[in-house]
């Protein structure tokens, strides 16, 4: 089984999503990137496009991402702020 982080969807006043994912997938401004369980901590400026969560229990979930959002990792976590 795969290994799951705890990451959060939010913008301005809600939470589009809060739990626990296998992985996700984002727009980055130089191209498309996955983040798993335990990647490198970083701090990244997304692009326009759809961010792509896989759930624990086999969800497929999508979240529109505008330009200029933020994606922030670190000890097993994930932020998207959107």
């Amino acid at each position: 089984m795969a290994k799951a982080f705890h990451l959060t969807i939010a913008k301005v006043g809600e939470h589009l999503f809060e739990g626990e994912a296998i992985s996700i997938t984002l727009p980055g401004i130089e191209g498309v990137f996955e983040i798993l369980a335990d990647h490198e901590a970083f701090i990244s400026r997304l692009g326009q496009g759809q961010a792509r969560v896989k759930t624990p229990s086999g969800e497929s979930l999508s979240f529109s991402v505008p330009n200029d959002s933020i994606a922030e990792v670190s000890h097993n976590q994930a932020t998207i702020l959107i």
